[in-house]
């Protein structure tokens, strides 16, 4: 008798802590197999530090099959589940797709990106979602202090020092807190011109910081942001982003060349695709985690509308703490569908929140006690370290190495703008050169199995943790640019290029033709009941994305072959030239035309070497462009194409080379 087979979509919050405890509950009693697009689970509460360069981006990564023993790991993407046939098909990492059969199915797909309708936000914001953008921005941020230091224009200089943050919730809180001290720490290094300073902005619409947290949270860190000198602007947002900067909602333009997106997120639309009752985008479930009419169907995480049995006729938020929570308990529920163990209803009560505002700083309420300063940082550094599921160590040390060493800020140039949209499926893959995606007609796009990057907040509880860091947070009521959440935005546009001011990028999207994001070519919504896709506006080449760099559309493109004028009488035909016209080519050698070249005005093609025809080659009547005696090229030929006897041939580029990172480097 088969066992059965369990399938867990995610390895956010919510889905690696399902299968964690499912590979303990139902070890050699289930088929476990987890769908996932990475092969890490992402403590994304510590995301920020990562841009700031204190810690490694591995530091913030904890293995899945090193940790989750009794676990199949498929990578890939879901693309449509078939429920009646109990199917999930995706498309892997390389585009070669497979289908995964269940008896029971956890759909921890998580969230994405919100995006609202504001103009220019998708084509030149820049989300803060997964690894690969809070590698772009530490990237980013280092390039534009390392310019604005050699420029000698004092506007340019201050707009490339201009850092504006969208969203005072938990993660655009602690992004401008870190970015103002790494910013700091570079122009210690790279001293600007007089009177210029790294300049910081936080706006929301909300009336203060962090309106999800209590007061005394949120004045807290308020007065910490004010008293380093960013710039809260409350009641505040950007109504429209230019090439050269952004247009407050109160009149004022910003000149910038740095926009980043931390309004919040949206449910994966994953669940839209199902045919089942939604909440807001998200799939409705029981107290039990359980979908109704689907007994074989389970949900969690930001995907699923749980009911907050602590408030009646709410449902929990979209918090990271919840999801860690909601997967042990539909761990416990799958286990008790198939005989092991008795189910549970989902019940959890907030102990506290923690706001890690960089440096010493930190605003904290464990269990109802207010702390501000170096003992909420010291609580805030300890539920992390008690938190995360691995690399603890490493963790703690980098921390160490930070407080008694430099930060060292160079570029790695390893994420390039273009592969980080804001209007992405999968803010944690970056986007690769040569990977299409096909636009569907309905709703706004997604990708499949969320995964790391679906947990904004709040890492593992433990017996040392109960308190919830306020990071974790995804963000869903943070009004952002105070429009309504559920509206699609403008879908992204071509590449963004001019993130380098000598357009490196514009050149790579024009080679690599990059797509809009990572998806199968041939994935369109309504794939039956469950199809997904994406709708929004298709992709399209466009100018350079100038936000990063507005001058970059005046750089010149890179020279071809120089043609230098015939100094031959107009008229005259070259020595050598056989009446007729078509001229032959020889090989460098003795410049003899090729045998078997049928006759015919086609060009003759030579053989390399002795200058001999190659077969089949057609016969010319047209000029040569070589001498017949020495096979040397006539006066006029273009310099560049010379042959040289002796020279070997050089092999051809392959048709797509990928961009060499120090290529990048400004």
């Amino acid at each position: 008798m088969s066992r059965p087979r369990i399938v867990i979509v995610g390895a956010g919050f919510a889905g690696y802590r399902a299968a964690r405890t499912l590979s303990r509950l139902a070890r050699n009693k289930a088929d476990i197999t987890l769908l996932n697009p990475t092969d890490y689970f992402l403590y994304l509460p510590l995301l920020p530090q990562v841009a700031a360069g204190i810690l490694e981006p591995r530091r913030v990564t904890v293995s899945l099959s090193g940790t989750l023993p009794h676990v199949r790991l498929v990578l890939g993407e879901a693309d449509a589940i078939d429920l009646d046939g109990r199917t999930v098909h995706y498309t892997g990492p390389e585009g070669d797709g497979g289908t995964l059969t269940f008896d029971r199915l956890i759909l921890a797909a998580g969230s994405v990106n919100k995006l609202l309708p504001i103009p220019g936000v998708a084509e030149h914001a820049h989300g803060f979602r997964g690894l690969p953008e809070a590698l772009y921005l530490r990237d980013h941020v280092t390039r534009q202090v390392e310019l604005a230091a050699a420029a000698d224009d004092p506007e340019s200089c201050s707009a490339r020092c201009t850092f504006v943050v969208v969203g005072a919730g938990y993660t655009g809180t602690e992004v401008a807190a870190q970015g103002k001290l790494f910013t700091d720490s570079q122009v210690r290094k790279h001293p600007l011109r007089a009177g210029i300073r790294p300049r910081w902005m936080l706006l929301d619409i909300a009336e203060r910081v962090l309106p999800e947290l209590d007061e005394r949270l949120s004045r807290t860190a308020d007065r910490v942001l004010r008293q380093r000198g960013v710039e809260v602007r409350m009641g505040t947002s950007v109504k429209e982003a230019t090439h050269s900067g952004v247009l407050l909602t109160d009149g004022e333009f910003v000149d910038t060349r740095t926009l980043v997106w931390c309004v919040g997120v949206r449910p994966d639309p994953l669940a839209e695709s199902l045919g089942l009752p939604l909440e807001r985008g998200r799939l409705l479930v029981d107290p039990l985690l359980q979908v109704p009419g689907r007994p074989e169907v389970f949900a969690a995480g930001d995907g699923a509308a749980v009911p907050d049995l602590e408030k009646p006729g709410a449902y929990t938020p979209m918090t990271a703490q919840h999801a860690w929570r909601q997967g042990k308990a539909v761990a416990h529920n799958v286990a008790a569908s198939l005989g092991i163990g008795e189910r549970r209803a989902y019940r959890h009560r907030d102990m506290g929140f923690v706001v890690d505002l960089g440096g010493v700083k930190a605003a904290a309420n464990p269990l109802g006690v207010h702390l501000s300063g170096v003992a909420a940082g010291a609580v805030a550094r300890g539920y992390h370290l008690a938190a995360m599921p691995g690399n603890r160590v490493r963790v703690a040390a980098d921390w160490l190495l930070d407080a008694v060493l430099p930060r060292q800020a160079v570029q790695l140039g390893l994420v390039r703008a273009w592969s980080v949209p804001l209007d992405t499926a999968s803010p944690e893959v970056p986007r690769v050169p040569g990977r299409g995606e096909t636009e569907g007609e309905g709703g706004v796009g997604s990708r499949s199995g969320a995964g790391p990057a679906k947990g904004s907040g709040a890492g593992p509880a433990t017996a040392a943790g109960a308190v919830e860091h306020a990071g974790a947070g995804r963000d869903p009521g943070s009004s952002g640019a105070g429009s309504d959440p559920a509206a699609p935005a403008k879908g992204f546009e071509s590449p963004s290029s001019a993130d380098h001011p000598d357009a490196i990028e514009a050149q790579d999207s024009k080679r690599f033709g990059a797509p809009l994001s990572v998806r199968r070519p041939d994935a369109v919504k309504g794939g039956g009941a469950s199809g997904r896709g994406r709708a929004g506006t298709p992709e399209k080449s466009g100018p350079p994305d100038p936000v990063q760099d507005p001058d970059a559309a005046k750089h010149d493109e890179p020279p071809g072959p120089v043609k230098r004028p015939d100094p031959r009488p107009h008229g005259k035909p070259r020595p050598g030239t056989p009446a007729g016209g078509a001229p032959s080519t020889a090989a460098p050698g003795n410049g003899e035309p090729s045998s078997g070249a049928p006759a015919g005005g086609d060009p003759v093609t030579a053989a390399p070497g002795n200058g001999e025809p190659s077969s089949g080659a057609p016969a010319g009547s047209a000029p040569s462009t070589v001498t017949p005696e020495t096979g040397e090229p006539l006066p006029g030929t273009p310099s560049i194409h010379k042959p040289h006897p002796d020279a070997p041939t050089a092999p051809e580029p392959p048709e797509h080379r990928f961009h060499n990172p120090s290529e990048g480097a400004s």
